[in-house]
């Protein structure tokens, strides 16, 4: 199981260089750019810039805010830039935030619609590496116009991997059958992941047509060594436990009435009052709690049979607890 890192979500680009360079010292296998305060692109180039050997990639980049062309051309540039280090991490995010965000307009079937895209990202990679002819024609997307002024030279490492982050069986199906690999949302428990979404996972991955290739697991873990993480992590369990599409992870611990009570409180901004509603039994469910001496056995006791890559839900800082990270680090990524 590889241990990875996610950047601070307010990191500002300027400080991007030293924090890759710093993932890259600890020891962390890959690092991973929200889509929160920045275009997860822009970060990207400077850790492709920064690290020779880290893997990176975008944890996740708004797939529905954005064309295939658009989302292909920024892939590509980064897998020939890092000599093939780039994962392209894709999620639909939910109606709200596609319609009222970014302006973009909800599709009727969101799996499809992914489904979609994944299908006319690679038929550019593969018009641009080998030449195959460009003409997709979907429900969504009419894709045929090329020329050689618009097509970029093939490149040394063409297979950009792809994975699809959910909540849902759909998109974990939908991973199993056509990407590389599954981004786990922090908000799960191990019963949801082993009971609920590998499942859904492996009935994708039977439907695949001539491929054998398992399905990687990242998973985005909380982890709870102390009070401040304590309260962080009951604080990010409230708000992600009030979003009625995720209402399900609930459902399979008998809460979906708290799931309703939080909905209450935040459709009135009622903020403060939320985290007040995650019990010590939904942390421990939702989290890993443990010392720090103990967190490295904790978590892999808790995700070691499910998971290929792992990232802690804390964000990674340069020179912030420097014994803490080694330690994970040295733990995992030997």
């Amino acid at each position: 199981m590889h241990l990875d890192a996610l950047f601070p979500f307010d990191t500002k680009l300027s400080a991007i260089p030293e924090l890759a360079r710093a993932a890259e010292k600890t020891g962390f296998s890959a690092v991973w750019m929200a889509e929160t305060t920045h275009n997860p692109f822009l970060p990207a180039v400077l850790v492709a810039e920064h690290t020779k050997k880290l893997q990176f990639g975008t944890g996740i980049a708004v797939s529905f805010a954005r064309s295939p062309a658009v989302m292909a051309h920024a892939a590509w540039d980064l897998a020939s830039y890092s000599s093939g280090r780039f994962m392209l991490g894709m999620g639909t995010q939910v109606k709200a935030h596609i319609e009222r965000r970014f302006g973009m307009p909800w599709p009727e079937s969101p799996v499809d619609k992914l489904r979609e895209q994944i299908v006319t990202l690679r038929a550019f990679w593969k018009h641009w590496q080998s030449g195959e002819r460009l003409n997709h024609r979907g429900d969504y997307y009419k894709i045929s116009l090329t020329s050689p002024f618009f097509r970029p030279e093939p490149i040394e490492h063409p297979h950009i991997p792809i994975l699809i982050a959910g909540v849902n069986t759909g998109l974990a199906k939908l991973s199993g059958e056509m990407a590389d690999g599954f981004v786990v949302h922090p908000f799960h428990s191990p019963a949801y992941l082993k009971d609920v979404l590998l499942p859904a996972i492996r009935k994708g991955e039977e439907a695949r047509q001539g491929s054998d290739k398992d399905t990687q697991i990242m998973v985005n873990a909380f982890a709870v060594t102390n009070k401040k993480e304590r309260a962080y992590a009951r604080q990010q369990l409230s708000f992600y436990a009030s979003t009625p599409s995720y209402r399900k992870v609930l459902a399979i611990h008998g809460w979906q009435e708290v799931g309703e009570q939080l909905s209450a409180l935040a459709a009135r901004k009622r903020w403060d009052e939320m985290p007040n509603l995650i019990s010590d039994e939904m942390l421990e469910t939702f989290a890993t709690v443990a010392t720090e001496a103990d967190l490295p056995s904790a978590l892999n006791e808790r995700y070691a049979a499910f998971a290929t890559r792992l990232a802690l839900y804390s964000p990674f800082v340069p020179n912030e607890r420097p014994a803490f990270w080694n330690r994970l680090t040295s733990s995992f990524n030997h």
